[in-house]
């Protein structure tokens, strides 16, 4: 049987147990209220720190965001331990980028919740593509522009100001918290397994939410049950010893540029789907949407028609897709009359749910390497695979979600798929198997997060953290079973 996704209310799979008396859902209203301009303000001087966790950037960045961080979480007050830390990446050879951990044990039979987002940011790309700089903070209207405005240092402010309305409104609450603000999700998280095993004790809880995802649109919020996996690698296409004149040569010798270009273009069919043999589909049913809402949200040109096949959301939510996001070679300012001997690109892969990353990425090297075109030579250079996910919708969290969310949008959820990855949220299960997984975020459909532009919806943002405000509220008044 297929997922159902129907972008629909559904029954709530157990009744929310968390019941919050009037009083305190009135303070905490009032507390995110009050606090909600001092929110956006420590927001801003979060996204003034360009903290790209690529390797070419300035890893201090990282360093001094990290730092700032912590001292938020350790101005809310509630934590007894508040820590920036490191781990070693995969294969040992250096230290990951620094996360920031908090942590308060539950008392009374209280619940503990792990709150995760992360606070590395896209690199900006070019300057002359940004209406604002990128890292300038500007509000425009109802939207905060900046990078990492909405990916994803709003999830990290969304946390801070649900804590600060929580113990503002509930004062020394029994509730347990635990806090990961990762440094190197927009660079695969290397070290992240690692760093989940090494501080085990700290980060183990009952629930976790995973703040990096988005919502429906302005007035609908969202719980994420379906992510794909991706797969990315750098892949070079030699056929020359050196350059040779284009002129001398073309004709009779293949340049490299020519097959890449004819290999390429193996990967997809006549109407832009997938065509590797071996990626599945994982047949979700989805909501309704349209070409127009399409063209909308994506920034489709006029005259330029959508890929693929099947309903729009399935291609996004349940197919697998293959982008090149980059190419090395020479740029057309120093192209010379020469053939060129080796290129390399980039090719990003999303996986459907329920088809395992490593299984993918031997498909599509298999792929390749069987369509090859002229003998050229191959290489394939640092591949990342992440896993992707199906979210439990049966559990108590998820009831207390949809709950609190229906207070703080004032209309209940819809159940959403991404096109986009989360992949350590499968090593998140499989370190802390017994933990509901709940995927929120404060983005929305112009968010424009990896893109020039990108910008958060002030109004989204708030009601995503008086959401979340009032989830902790209902866990504060929930035992464990």
């Amino acid at each position: 049987m297929p997922l159902k996704i129907t972008g629909m209310t559904q029954p709530l799979p157990t009744d929310p147990a968390g019941d919050v008396d009037a009083a305190t859902n009135e303070a905490i209203r009032r507390a995110v209220d009050a606090g909600f301009p001092g929110t956006v303000a420590d927001l801003a001087r979060l996204v003034r720190i360009p903290s790209v966790s690529w390797p070419a950037f300035d890893p201090g960045h990282v360093a001094q965001s990290a730092e700032a961080v912590a001292e938020l979480l350790r101005g809310t007050g509630v934590f007894e331990l508040v820590e920036v830390r490191r781990a070693a990446v995969e294969d040992g050879s250096e230290l990951g980028q620094p996360a920031v951990v908090a942590h308060r044990p539950a008392r009374n039979d209280r619940p503990t919740v792990l709150l995760y987002a992360h606070h590395d940011v896209q690199p900006p790309g070019k300057d002359e593509d940004w209406e604002t700089p990128p890292f300038e903070p500007t509000q425009r209207g109802d939207r905060l522009h900046g990078r990492g405005a909405a990916d994803d240092k709003a999830g990290i402010m969304a946390h801070v100001g649900a804590i600060r309305a929580l113990s503002e409104a509930a004062g020394d609450f029994d509730l347990g918290l635990a806090v990961f603000i990762e440094g190197e999700e927009e660079w695969a998280s290397r070290s992240f397994g690692n760093f989940l095993s090494e501080n085990r004790e700290v980060l183990a809880a009952d629930a976790i939410i995973v703040a990096d995802s988005g919502n429906w649109d302005l007035e609908t919020p969202a719980i994420t049950v379906a992510l794909r996996g991706a797969v990315a690698f750098n892949l070079r296409i030699d056929t020359l010893a050196h350059a040779s004149h284009s002129g001398m040569y073309g004709g009779a010798v293949p340049d490299a540029m020519l097959a890449a270009i004819r290999l390429l273009d193996t990967l997809w069919d006549e109407a832009g789907s997938v065509a590797v043999d071996g990626l599945r589909s994982a047949g979700l049913e989805t909501p309704a949407y349209d070409e127009a809402q399409l063209r909308a949200e994506a920034g489709l040109l006029d005259g330029v028609t959508p890929i693929g096949t099947g309903t729009i959301l399935s291609r996004i939510w349940s197919q697998p897709s293959i982008t090149v996001t980059g190419i090395d070679a020479p740029d057309v300012a120093n192209a010379s009359n020469t053939l060129v001997p080796g290129v390399r690109v980039r090719i990003s892969a999303r996986i459907a749910p329920g088809q395992d990353a490593n299984e993918a990425y031997a498909a599509i090297r298999g792929h390749l390497e069987r369509h090859v075109p002229f003998g050229a030579r191959l290489s394939f250079e640092e591949p990342d695979r992440g896993q992707p996910f199906l979210v439990d919708t049966t559990g108590w969290a998820v009831a207390e979600t949809r709950a609190a969310m229906t207070e703080g949008w004032g209309r209940p959820p819809v159940e959403v798929g991404v096109g986009g990855s989360i992949p350590f949220i499968a090593e998140l299960v499989a370190e802390f198997p017994q933990a509901q997984i709940l995927v929120t975020g404060v983005e929305d459909p112009d968010s424009r997060a990896h893109s020039p532009n990108e910008s958060l919806h002030l109004g989204v943002f708030k009601r995503a953290l008086l959401s979340e405000a009032l989830f902790l509220a209902r866990l504060d008044a929930r035992t464990l079973d």
